[in-house]
């Protein structure tokens, strides 16, 4: 059986992820696929309850190296119970989120470096990429006033923050163009859906379309 599809979504807080996740789900089930949906932080059992930890807003005062060893604790765990056992049965497994998340929020926004968040993606992985990465670009502002009240722990940091974020996924995406997309979100739902379905049409290998 040949291996299945990863694809995964990124962007800032309030870019309208699980919303197009959602749309792209649907899309492929439609057109023949098997797919799975999953997400980070969490995705497991025991990644949820990383997650609940995370993204606590009692827990402001975790470091960001905890922070992020955290998110990899979690990835690692997910992986070995989610993607990978989904990947090998020839699923199409859709994440709302995964490591290069940990790249823009700890490698560039909290300032731990790309290159080292990179190790451990790739550590906690055991080397399993994303075949496909698409991400939705939205001004930093735009995406908090998007997310209104009842704020997570990672949520309420302040704006420079979060666009610090948007520049490390822009640069994810200028480092890696073959696998990362990015999207602008600023549009409708359905534009922004339309565009995610021409690039996932022109990924898809032929003989699994339709």
């Amino acid at each position: 059986m040949a291996r299945g599809i990863f694809i995964t979504f990124e962007g800032i807080e309030g870019c309208g992820k699980s919303t197009q996740v959602e749309r792209l789900r649907s899309y492929l089930v439609e057109s023949g696929r098997e797919v799975v949906v999953t997400r980070e932080p969490g995705g497991c059992l025991i990644g949820e309850k990383v997650r609940d930890i995370l993204l606590n807003p009692e827990n402001r005062g975790m470091t960001a190296l905890t922070e992020l060893l955290l998110y990899e604790a979690s990835r690692a765990q997910h992986v070995a119970d989610v993607i990978r056992p989904a990947l090998d049965e020839g699923k199409t497994v859709i994440s709302d989120r995964f490591y290069d998340a940990s790249t823009a929020y700890q490698g560039h926004a909290r300032g731990i470096g790309a290159d080292k968040v990179e190790e451990l993606n790739l550590f906690a992985t055991a080397g399993l990429r994303p075949d496909l990465t698409i991400v939705l670009d939205l001004p930093a502002s735009e995406g908090l006033r998007r997310l209104g009240r009842d704020l997570d722990r990672i949520e309420s940091e302040a704006l420079d923050f979060h666009e610090k974020v948007r520049k490390g996924y822009i640069e994810i995406a200028r480092s890696d163009p073959a696998r990362v997309k990015v999207v602008d979100s600023s549009g409708t739902i359905e534009t922004t859906a339309a565009e995610i379905r021409r690039i996932v049409d022109r990924f898809l290998p032929p003989r699994r379309r339709g």
